[in-house]
């Protein structure tokens, strides 16, 4: 028993997903309790370390988002400054596959206002960077009725800009309001519980 107490205060000072240790989760396991800690799947825009530069809402409004994916995006250098800055509109884009490139199309850069000559224009298509075999699969997955790719959103990862592309298969008139009735729903309880806790 005494070693029981020993690995219980330990455990429950570092949790298993924190401490990683397979030794204590064994010991555990031999002295009749099992703990396996919870792996939740996490969009990469959730992950520490990225600074989000812009997200598409309107996509969650008008899909459902069945699968998530990261990409790298050609651009040039002062497409990547005005970025920075925050001047970019991903409202009306979509992606498509074309001869084994994937290219996102309507993403709107405006022009960077040092950038002269060097500026690019504003809603050019510009190439995403995959794995030869994740294009195959998304361009497979896209070819199924109702299905399409939608950019989610643009971040920084360790300086370099990504982009988050969903999976997404359109929501009907029904669906739209129904999601809507769930918000206001949810809006009404939060309300509610905000004025019960004052």
């Amino acid at each position: 028993m005494y070693i029981q107490d020993i690995l219980n205060h330990f455990i429950i000072a570092y949790p298993p997903e924190k401490a990683n240790c397979d030794f204590l989760l064994k010991m555990r396991g031999k002295y009749g309790i099992i703990i396996k800690p919870s792996r939740k799947e996490v969009s990469p825009t959730e992950k520490k370390g990225i600074k989000i530069a812009a997200q598409n809402r309107k996509a969650f409004h008008d899909y459902f988002v069945e699968d998530r994916y990261e990409a790298g995006i050609e651009l040039a250098g002062t497409e990547v400054k005005s970025i920075r800055a925050g001047t970019l509109n991903l409202k009306d884009a979509y992606c498509t596959v074309k001869d084994g490139e994937l290219f996102v199309h309507g993403m709107h850069i405006s022009p960077y206002e040092k950038g002269n000559i060097f500026n690019r224009d504003p809603v050019r298509s510009r190439r995403l960077l995959m794995h030869k075999r994740e294009i195959r699969k998304l361009h497979a997955l896209v070819k199924q009725d109702g299905y399409a790719l939608v950019p989610l959103s643009v971040y920084f990862k360790d300086s370099r800009v990504k982009l988050e592309i969903g999976l997404c298969r359109g929501k009907k008139n029904y669906d739209k309001r129904a999601a809507a009735s769930q918000r206001d729903a949810k809006r009404e309880i939060d309300r509610t519980l905000k004025e019960r806790n004052r």
